[in-house]
């Protein structure tokens, strides 16, 4: 007999009811017993918001603190390591992986038997690989919340349009009279020796924009600095008709797709993009760092490749999945002009040779080019298969999901975008693999995604999202995104608010990577070792983007775009967060979307010792863990509610006209009543727990003769703290499968009970209906701003409270369709129809939380 039906039979016998019971005895016995056992195996009898890690003294070192939560959390933690983390990191960063490759195709399986492997799948005959929109796709991921009560692995393929650039149609000239070239780009990364992976593949994929418009420009060059809606409208100030120009731009800033679009809009013929040392903090040439591989300054030759689209997902299925045969329009949200990404290398020539040196072009005032320069894009552009590689951990409340995601594509190796992000998911998966393997079963359901073609357009996560829109919306609880874990020496964190409590708790319970006396929270104040001058203008822009909040507050940096939570969060209200270990001015240049983001340099600057993948891995772990195993869900919706009143002050303080301000008066009303509801759920919160409690405490009080509720009550002993028995032992004969669904509908119990008497059991249903019903508030509370007809100009864009910058891209703006009507619209009359929208979204979800 296997381990399974001994468990079984041993469910059998500790459920044996006396014949001569009534029927409604045996209900009650029956319900209670199971619903207590159900919770117990959960591991949430322990106050989550009590587990802590424990530090001994200034910070470093931890220890946590007893209970079953406590002991998963340890147990978890001891799984991650450097060397795990190296070894993985060696595979996956030393090929390309390009969206839609054989390589990547490779690395979809791969990431699969890894999940099969770590989380205890037997893989099954035939390769769960399913074309999306399929009964098998569809099934996979609704059964997660239905019938799944085992860890599954599955790929879902989409088929959005994706696109290659063609070197022999990418070309740059400078042209004579004649119009014959008198100097031509190579267009070339170096691929030094020294770096083995980034020459072996230095021509694999070609530097160019993703989802760019192919075609030819010819024009005078102009440089627009980061090309900024401000430094578009500067270039018209100082008197340059830009119609017809070929636009010089420098990466920064904003998103390089909004640099074109400002371009389109100025009648711009083609843009150029190029990283400039300026923007590498200390660490240049001219500070005497040597370039790398010799050292940790910029290679000149290396090229930022990059999505040029405006809009996430597939262009020609938006808003709806992008299955093999479906109904496609016209792509849409493409830029018109060509476009292409060049070296420091070469666009130094065009300053030299165009626009009077390289100190004197880029001054930014406006001088124009001596010659024509004649630019040509080629793409090869067609529907390609993509490959999202999933994984599930059933949870014992079947439909309430925590959802853990990190792309896999690159544009070349990748070794830290999204290679370390990718490191690091993977070690999460080890640690819950290692505590599955020890009999635990979250509470709540855990959903993994290798998402895939994040790098075109955020692809692979936007058409999960457009497939199962109400799905997520009815089960996710959070989103927890990872994206680049190791790129630089300050951790780096955003979310929603009401994460905020969450993220800070946790990264002040993990130490510091390498100082033994600080947290993983210390080390958002950390920087890198080069130190020389800087670039003044860079310097203040960099400090004013990346300032970091004072120790006392718990605020976050909100999420605008630019990974895989923009769906998530932006379209369909789910709370989220990204976080990772950024470049800082002192770090080592970041080459960023180059061959030259290898394993070599993540090995030598990147992450010397691979400490800050570990560091993310366990801080995405013990967000997850507490996220999914906590009896109320940690979201602070008062602090959210807090924050709003800054949202409206920063509208009022960043009007340029007085004239165009609606009356706030009913909007700030509204977020004061917002406020006071959620401050009365804060009660109901403790009140719902309490509660649950203490109608735990009766029901291990109830027939103390009795053996199975005698084994609950030593159970209950141990996950509270108690000196611990062999916890193995007291489990051994508890059928551990589908215990949570006999206690039912708790809601439809609890009348039940109401209509015969009280006792501990019916106190046990009633106490989980209050939580459940707070948790629901909980869970909706984000998608409380969402709005139908989304954000003017961006419709798909839904959320009215915060969202990516309209002129920045990744940046957030918070309340943007009142911030955009009033600071560039200047439409008085939009904005009292946007003040309007976000007071009924408001007034609504005070009310929600009321209910």
């Amino acid at each position: 007999m296997d381990a399974g039906e001994t468990e079984k039979a041993g469910f059998n016998h500790d459920f044996e009811v006396p014949a001569t019971a009534g029927r409604f005895f045996r209900f009650r016995r029956v319900l209670g017993v199971t619903a207590a056992l159900s919770l117990l195996f959960s591991g949430i009898f322990v106050n989550h918001h009590s587990v802590y890690l424990r530090r001994d003294c200034k910070g470093g070192h931890e220890r946590l603190r007893s209970g079953y939560n406590a002991r998963i959390e340890r147990a978890f933690l001891s799984i991650p390591s450097t060397a795990s983390a190296l070894n993985s990191s060696r595979y996956y960063a030393t090929r390309p992986h390009l969206a839609g490759s054989t390589e990547d195709f490779q690395d979809a399986n791969d990431v699969l038997s890894f999940f099969q492997r770590e989380l205890g799948i037997s893989a099954p005959s035939t390769d769960p690989i399913f074309d999306a929109g399929t009964p098998e796709s569809r099934q996979a991921t609704l059964s997660t919340t239905s019938t799944l009560d085992h860890p599954s692995a599955w790929v879902d393929v989409y088929y959005p349009v994706l696109d290659i650039g063609n070197t022999d149609g990418i070309s740059l000239a400078i042209l004579d009279s004649d119009n014959q070239p008198t100097w031509t780009a190579d267009l070339l990364e170096d691929g030094n020796p020294a770096d083995e992976t980034a020459a072996k593949y230095k021509h694999a994929i070609p530097p160019w924009h993703g989802m760019s418009a192919a075609g030819e420009a010819i024009g005078q060059i102009v440089y627009a600095n980061y090309a900024t809606k401000n430094d578009y409208d500067q270039l018209v100030e100082a008197g340059v008709n830009p119609t017809g120009k070929i636009v010089l731009a420098r990466y920064g800033a904003n998103y390089r797709g909004l640099k074109i679009q400002g371009a389109e809009q100025h009648g711009v013929a083609g843009v150029i993009t190029y990283n400039d040392p300026r923007d590498d903090g200390s660490v240049t040439v001219e500070n005497g760092y040597l370039p790398y591989p010799d050292g940790p300054a910029r290679n000149p030759t290396s090229i930022e490749r990059g999505s040029v689209t405006y809009l996430p997902g597939d262009p020609t299925t938006p808003g709806y999945p992008a299955y093999p045969n479906v109904s496609r329009t016209e792509p849409c949200c493409l830029p018109s002009i060509p476009s292409i990404p060049l070296s420091w290398e070469n666009a130094k020539v065009l300053f030299e040779q165009e626009l009077g040196g390289i100190e004197e072009g880029r001054k930014f005032d406006g001088r124009v080019g001596r010659h024509l320069v004649r630019l040509t894009n080629d793409v090869d552009t067609k529907v390609t298969p993509i490959w999202n590689t999933m994984a599930a951990i059933p949870g014992r409340i079947k439909d309430e999901v925590v959802i853990l995601g990190c792309h896999r594509d690159a544009w070349v190796t990748g070794g830290a975008d999204p290679t370390s992000g990718t490191v690091s998911l993977l070690e999460v998966v080890r640690g819950l693999g290692a505590l599955i393997q020890r009999g635990w079963q979250p509470l709540r359901t855990i959903l993994i995604a290798s998402w895939d073609a994040e790098e075109h357009a955020l692809v692979g996560s936007t058409e999960f999202g457009e497939d199962f829109p109400e799905w997520i919306q009815a089960h996710a609880v959070s989103y927890i995104n990872v994206d680049v874990s190791a790129a630089g020496s300050r951790w780096s964190v955003a979310g929603s608010p009401s994460l905020a409590h969450l993220i800070k708790r946790s990264a002040q319970d993990l130490p510091h990577p390498t100082q033994a006396d600080k947290t993983l929270w210390d080390a958002q104040y950390d920087s890198g070792p080069y130190i020389g001058t800087q670039d003044a203008d860079f310097a203040r822009m960099w400090t004013r983007r990346n300032q970091v909040l004072n120790d006392s507050t718990v605020s976050l940096r909100l999420l605008g775009s630019g990974s895989d939570y923009t769906v998530f969060l932006q379209r369909l209200g789910i709370a989220s967060s990204d976080q990772g270990f950024d470049y800082t001015p002192t770090d080592a240049s970041y080459h960023y979307h180059s061959i030259y983001d290898s394993q070599m340099w993540q090995e030598r600057y990147g992450d010397p010792g691979f400490h800050r993948h570990v560091a993310v891995a366990k801080s995405l772990g013990l967000i997850t863990l507490r996220l999914a195993d906590s009896i109320v869900l940690p979201l602070n919706t008062t602090h959210y509610a807090l924050e709003l009143d800054s949202y409206v002050d920063n509208v009022e303080e960043s009007a340029p006209d007085g004239d165009v301000l609606p009356n706030f008066d009913k909007l700030r009303r509204a977020i004061s009543k917002l406020q006071k509801s959620s401050l009365e759920l804060d009660v109901e919160k403790e009140k719902a727990e309490k509660e649950f409690r203490k109608a735990i405490r009766r029901i291990t009080r109830t027939c103390p003769g009795n053996y199975a509720l005698d084994r609950v009550g030593n159970w209950i002993k141990v996950l509270l703290g108690y000196p611990p028995k062999d916890i193995l032992e007291l489990g051994r004969h508890v059928d551990r499968k589908h215990v949570w669904d006999i206690v039912g509908d708790f809601e439809q119990q609890s009348t039940t009970c109401r209509q015969r008497h009280r006792d501990p059991i019916c106190k046990l249903i009633e106490a989980l209906a209050r939580v459940r019903k707070v948790n629901r508030k909980l869970r909706l509370f984000e998608q409380g701003f969402l709005a139908e007809g989304g954000l003017k100009g961006r419709e798909w864009y839904k959320h009215l409270g915060v969202a990516p910058g309209k002129y920045l891209g990744y940046g957030a703006t918070t309340f943007p369709a009142l911030f955009e009507a009033v600071i560039y619209d200047r439409n008085a009359t939009l904005a009292k129809h946007e003040t309007a929208r976000l007071t009924k979204l408001i007034e609504a979800l005070a009310k929600q939380l009321k209910a």
